[in-house]
Protein backbone atom coordinates (compact mmCIF):
# COMPACT_ATOMS: atom_id res chain seq x y z
CA UNK A 1 0.00 0.00 0.00
CA UNK A 2 2.79 2.40 0.88
CA UNK A 3 6.38 2.33 -1.08
CA UNK A 4 8.81 4.98 0.22
CA UNK A 5 11.82 6.23 -2.33
CA UNK A 6 14.27 7.52 0.34
CA UNK A 7 17.82 7.52 1.27
CA UNK A 8 19.32 6.54 4.95
CA UNK A 9 21.30 9.27 5.65
CA UNK A 10 18.26 12.12 4.31
CA UNK A 11 16.90 14.79 6.50
CA UNK A 12 13.59 14.83 4.54
CA UNK A 13 13.34 10.81 4.72
CA UNK A 14 14.23 10.60 8.37
CA UNK A 15 11.30 12.98 8.97
CA UNK A 16 8.82 10.92 6.80
CA UNK A 17 10.11 7.14 8.43
CA UNK A 18 9.70 8.95 11.54
CA UNK A 19 5.55 10.16 10.88
CA UNK A 20 5.38 6.50 9.80
CA UNK A 21 6.99 5.05 12.26
CA UNK A 22 5.20 7.05 14.76
CA UNK A 23 1.78 5.65 13.33
CA UNK A 24 2.62 2.14 13.43
CA UNK A 25 2.42 2.00 9.31
CA UNK A 26 3.97 -0.92 7.04
CA UNK A 27 5.76 0.66 4.26
CA UNK A 28 8.10 -1.03 1.39
CA UNK A 29 11.30 0.65 0.89
CA UNK A 30 13.04 1.68 -2.35
CA UNK A 31 16.21 2.75 -1.27
CA UNK A 32 18.02 5.88 -3.80
CA UNK A 33 21.73 6.51 -3.85
CA UNK A 34 22.03 10.20 -3.70
CA UNK A 35 26.30 9.45 -4.40
CA UNK A 36 25.42 7.82 -7.30
CA UNK A 37 22.70 9.91 -8.38
CA UNK A 38 20.25 7.83 -8.66
CA UNK A 39 17.36 10.54 -8.06
CA UNK A 40 18.33 12.04 -10.94
CA UNK A 41 17.99 9.32 -13.55
CA UNK A 42 14.74 9.62 -16.31
CA UNK A 43 13.05 6.64 -14.36
CA UNK A 44 13.09 8.58 -11.01
CA UNK A 45 12.54 11.92 -12.23
CA UNK A 46 9.36 10.46 -14.08
CA UNK A 47 8.27 10.19 -10.30
CA UNK A 48 9.52 13.51 -8.55
CA UNK A 49 10.56 15.78 -11.30
CA UNK A 50 12.57 17.86 -8.45
CA UNK A 51 14.94 14.97 -8.48
CA UNK A 52 15.11 14.78 -4.53
CA UNK A 53 14.10 12.08 -2.38
CA UNK A 54 11.56 11.06 -0.49
CA UNK A 55 8.91 10.21 -3.05
CA UNK A 56 5.92 8.41 -1.75
CA UNK A 57 3.64 5.89 -3.47
CA UNK A 58 0.09 5.41 -2.22
CA UNK A 59 -2.25 3.28 -4.29
CA UNK A 60 -0.44 4.05 -7.36
CA UNK A 61 -0.88 8.11 -6.05
CA UNK A 62 2.96 10.01 -6.25
CA UNK A 63 3.26 12.42 -3.29
CA UNK A 64 6.48 14.21 -3.46
CA UNK A 65 8.04 17.08 -1.03
CA UNK A 66 8.63 15.45 2.61
CA UNK A 67 6.62 18.13 4.29
CA UNK A 68 3.72 17.67 1.92
CA UNK A 69 4.31 13.56 2.94
CA UNK A 70 3.83 14.28 6.38
CA UNK A 71 0.79 15.75 5.95
CA UNK A 72 -1.00 13.72 3.76
CA UNK A 73 0.26 10.63 6.11
CA UNK A 74 -1.59 12.39 8.50
CA UNK A 75 -4.75 13.07 7.12
CA UNK A 76 -4.88 9.67 5.11
CA UNK A 77 -4.06 7.29 8.07
CA UNK A 78 -5.69 9.54 11.35
CA UNK A 79 -5.92 6.77 13.62
CA UNK A 80 -2.80 8.30 15.20
CA UNK A 81 -2.86 12.13 15.22
CA UNK A 82 0.00 14.04 15.31
CA UNK A 83 -1.81 17.50 14.85
CA UNK A 84 -3.97 19.04 17.45
CA UNK A 85 -7.51 18.62 17.48
CA UNK A 86 -7.95 22.18 17.80
CA UNK A 87 -7.61 24.86 14.67
CA UNK A 88 -5.90 27.97 16.85
CA UNK A 89 -3.14 24.54 17.62
CA UNK A 90 -2.94 23.17 14.47
CA UNK A 91 -2.39 26.65 12.87
CA UNK A 92 0.43 26.89 15.18
CA UNK A 93 1.88 23.65 14.71
CA UNK A 94 1.77 24.43 10.79
CA UNK A 95 3.90 27.34 10.95
CA UNK A 96 6.15 25.28 12.76
CA UNK A 97 6.35 23.35 10.14
CA UNK A 98 6.22 25.79 7.60
CA UNK A 99 9.38 27.78 9.23
CA UNK A 100 11.38 24.51 9.70
CA UNK A 101 11.25 23.58 5.93
CA UNK A 102 12.11 27.24 4.80
CA UNK A 103 14.71 27.73 7.32
CA UNK A 104 16.59 25.50 9.17
CA UNK A 105 15.85 22.29 6.89
CA UNK A 106 17.94 24.99 4.00
CA UNK A 107 20.84 26.07 6.63
CA UNK A 108 21.61 22.79 7.74
CA UNK A 109 22.80 21.61 3.95
CA UNK A 110 25.69 24.31 4.44
CA UNK A 111 27.65 21.99 7.65
CA UNK A 112 26.31 18.53 6.19
CA UNK A 113 28.23 19.20 2.56
CA UNK A 114 31.29 20.90 3.90
CA UNK A 115 31.49 18.43 6.51
CA UNK A 116 31.16 15.29 5.07
CA UNK A 117 30.13 15.58 0.96
CA UNK A 118 32.48 17.52 -0.08
CA UNK A 119 35.37 14.40 -0.55
CA UNK A 120 32.72 13.19 -3.52
CA UNK A 121 34.00 15.96 -5.75
CA UNK A 122 38.21 15.26 -5.43
CA UNK A 123 39.68 15.24 -8.97
CA UNK A 124 36.68 17.18 -10.34
CA UNK A 125 37.93 20.28 -12.11
CA UNK A 126 35.43 23.74 -11.76
CA UNK A 127 34.13 22.87 -15.37
CA UNK A 128 33.66 18.95 -14.57
CA UNK A 129 32.09 19.98 -10.95
CA UNK A 130 29.52 22.53 -12.95
CA UNK A 131 28.80 19.79 -15.66
CA UNK A 132 28.78 17.15 -13.68
CA UNK A 133 27.47 17.91 -10.24
CA UNK A 134 25.39 21.51 -10.44
CA UNK A 135 24.14 21.35 -14.45
CA UNK A 136 22.49 18.14 -13.65
CA UNK A 137 20.22 18.94 -11.14
CA UNK A 138 16.40 20.25 -11.72
CA UNK A 139 16.15 21.78 -8.09
CA UNK A 140 19.27 22.78 -6.46
CA UNK A 141 21.78 24.08 -9.35
CA UNK A 142 22.45 27.13 -7.92
CA UNK A 143 23.02 25.90 -4.41
CA UNK A 144 26.08 23.56 -5.89
CA UNK A 145 27.04 26.93 -7.81
CA UNK A 146 27.43 28.82 -4.43
CA UNK A 147 28.95 26.16 -2.86
CA UNK A 148 32.17 24.83 -5.42
CA UNK A 149 33.62 21.88 -5.21
CA UNK A 150 35.48 23.83 -2.34
CA UNK A 151 32.47 24.14 -0.36
CA UNK A 152 30.49 26.97 1.20
CA UNK A 153 32.78 30.35 2.17
CA UNK A 154 33.04 31.80 5.56
CA UNK A 155 30.03 34.20 4.86
CA UNK A 156 27.49 31.18 3.54
CA UNK A 157 28.68 29.42 7.17
CA UNK A 158 28.23 32.05 9.28
CA UNK A 159 24.83 32.62 7.83
CA UNK A 160 23.29 29.21 8.83
CA UNK A 161 24.84 28.81 11.77
CA UNK A 162 22.74 32.24 12.27
CA UNK A 163 19.95 30.62 11.14
CA UNK A 164 20.24 27.41 13.10
CA UNK A 165 20.94 29.01 16.64
CA UNK A 166 17.77 31.44 16.10
CA UNK A 167 15.96 28.66 15.08
CA UNK A 168 17.04 26.69 18.33
CA UNK A 169 16.04 29.75 20.52
CA UNK A 170 12.64 29.92 18.74
CA UNK A 171 12.56 26.16 19.87
CA UNK A 172 13.85 27.04 23.95
CA UNK A 173 10.90 29.91 23.92
CA UNK A 174 8.61 27.38 22.39
CA UNK A 175 9.10 24.89 25.14
CA UNK A 176 9.06 27.12 27.49
CA UNK A 177 5.02 26.47 28.02
CA UNK A 178 5.19 23.13 26.17
CA UNK A 179 6.50 19.67 26.61
CA UNK A 180 6.68 19.32 23.06
CA UNK A 181 7.11 21.78 19.92
CA UNK A 182 3.73 20.61 18.45
CA UNK A 183 2.07 21.76 22.08
CA UNK A 184 0.56 19.23 24.39
CA UNK A 185 1.15 16.57 22.47
CA UNK A 186 4.35 15.25 20.25
CA UNK A 187 3.26 16.09 16.70
CA UNK A 188 4.54 16.56 13.31
CA UNK A 189 6.34 19.65 14.45
CA UNK A 190 8.70 17.75 16.71
CA UNK A 191 9.31 15.12 14.16
CA UNK A 192 10.07 17.62 11.55
CA UNK A 193 12.52 19.54 13.51
CA UNK A 194 13.80 15.89 14.75
CA UNK A 195 15.86 15.53 11.44
CA UNK A 196 17.73 18.47 11.81
CA UNK A 197 18.60 18.37 15.59
CA UNK A 198 20.36 15.01 15.19
CA UNK A 199 22.46 15.97 12.13
CA UNK A 200 23.90 19.13 13.70
CA UNK A 201 24.80 16.68 16.70
CA UNK A 202 26.28 13.86 14.24
CA UNK A 203 28.25 16.66 12.84
CA UNK A 204 29.31 17.64 16.33
CA UNK A 205 27.79 20.91 16.69
CA UNK A 206 25.74 20.15 19.74
CA UNK A 207 27.37 23.22 21.33
CA UNK A 208 24.62 25.74 20.07
CA UNK A 209 22.08 24.22 21.96
CA UNK A 210 23.62 21.94 25.32
CA UNK A 211 24.75 24.99 27.46
CA UNK A 212 22.24 27.80 26.06
CA UNK A 213 19.40 25.70 25.34
CA UNK A 214 18.38 23.33 28.51
CA UNK A 215 14.89 22.66 27.47
CA UNK A 216 15.75 21.97 23.69
CA UNK A 217 18.61 19.48 25.32
CA UNK A 218 15.78 17.55 27.55
CA UNK A 219 13.13 17.80 24.22
CA UNK A 220 15.71 15.98 21.91
CA UNK A 221 16.48 13.72 24.65
CA UNK A 222 12.72 12.66 25.18
CA UNK A 223 12.54 12.62 21.59
CA UNK A 224 15.21 10.10 20.95
CA UNK A 225 14.06 7.37 23.36
CA UNK A 226 10.57 6.79 21.41
CA UNK A 227 10.88 3.86 19.64
CA UNK A 228 9.68 5.13 16.71
CA UNK A 229 13.29 7.19 16.62
CA UNK A 230 15.17 3.80 16.74
CA UNK A 231 13.04 2.67 13.67
CA UNK A 232 13.82 5.85 11.59
CA UNK A 233 17.34 5.88 12.57
CA UNK A 234 18.38 2.83 12.00
CA UNK A 235 22.36 2.13 11.11
CA UNK A 236 23.89 3.88 8.85
CA UNK A 237 21.66 6.72 8.99
CA UNK A 238 23.88 9.05 9.74
CA UNK A 239 26.67 10.56 8.18
CA UNK A 240 29.43 10.01 10.55
CA UNK A 241 28.86 5.75 10.56
CA UNK A 242 30.20 6.03 6.98
CA UNK A 243 31.78 9.50 5.75
CA UNK A 244 34.49 10.58 8.27
CA UNK A 245 33.12 14.55 9.19
CA UNK A 246 35.74 17.30 8.37
CA UNK A 247 36.27 20.54 8.95
CA UNK A 248 33.13 23.27 9.00
CA UNK A 249 34.82 25.90 7.08
CA UNK A 250 35.98 25.71 3.09
CA UNK A 251 39.24 23.71 1.85
CA UNK A 252 41.59 25.83 0.99
CA UNK A 253 43.40 23.46 -0.47
CA UNK A 254 42.23 21.62 -4.32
Amino acid sequence: MLKLYHANHSTCSQKVRLCLAEKGLDWESELVNLATNEHLTPEYLALNPNGVVPTLIHDGAIITDSGVICEYLEEVFSDVPLLPSEPKERAIVRAWIRYLDEVPTAAVRVPSFNMAFLPRYDGLDDDAFQKEQADIRPLRKHFYEKMGRKGFDDNEVDNALEQLSATISRMEARLQDNPWLSGAELGLADFIAAPLMDRLDDLNLEELWQKSSPRVTDWFERLRSRPSFAKAFYPKSRLSEFLPIGDLRRRTSP
